[in-house]
């Protein structure tokens, strides 16, 4: 009864003792969202893996952040008060400073055009709240670099500078 109701036990198991790819702990991750919920969960995600982690409750702050100390991947929210997550994103990728800099886009909305939207404009990845802990470190390990740093994935040539990623 208990398997039917919870599941397969093995498979929970499985999970907890699975190696997972993850960033250098010195790896420093940038914050952007209004939702004093969302920021605190990611934050004791990344937190209790040895990340560290700077917030940003709105988009002008995050910008002047990753403009001033350039983390190594952006979590950036779409809908913020003031400067939207869009723009942020095309100011982000725009600025010499920030342009390398991996963002993942978190929103409420599965809308799947936003998804291609996001890429065109520039965005590395993009993860739908609520969202589990599985797939932060997931995404994190899709961005990693043979260092084990994030990085952006080049362009593909012919893309009119789009930022579309390459097929992976």
């Amino acid at each position: 009864m208990f398997k039917r109701l919870f599941g397969n036990e093995d498979k929970v198991v499985e999970r907890r003792v699975r190696p997972r790819q993850q960033a250098r702990p010195d790896t420093r991750f940038l914050i952007i969202d209004d939702s004093t919920t969302i920021v605190t969960v990611l934050r004791r995600m990344l937190q209790q893996n040895g990340f560290a982690t700077r917030e940003a409750y709105d988009a002008e702050r995050g910008i002047e952040i990753a403009e001033a100390e350039r983390p190594h991947l952006i979590f950036l929210d779409i809908v913020l008060p003031g400067m939207s997550g869009f723009e942020a994103l095309r100011h982000l990728r725009r600025s010499e400073a920030t342009r390398g800099i991996p963002i993942i886009m978190i929103s409420g909305n599965e809308q799947a055009t936003e998804q291609f939207y996001l890429q065109r404009i520039g965005a590395d990845d993009f993860m739908k709240k609520p969202f589990s802990r599985d797939e932060v470190f997931s995404r994190i390990g899709r961005l990693l670099g043979p260092d084990l740093l994030p990085h952006r994935p080049q362009p593909l040539r012919g893309d009119a500078g789009f930022g579309l990623r390459a097929a992976v």
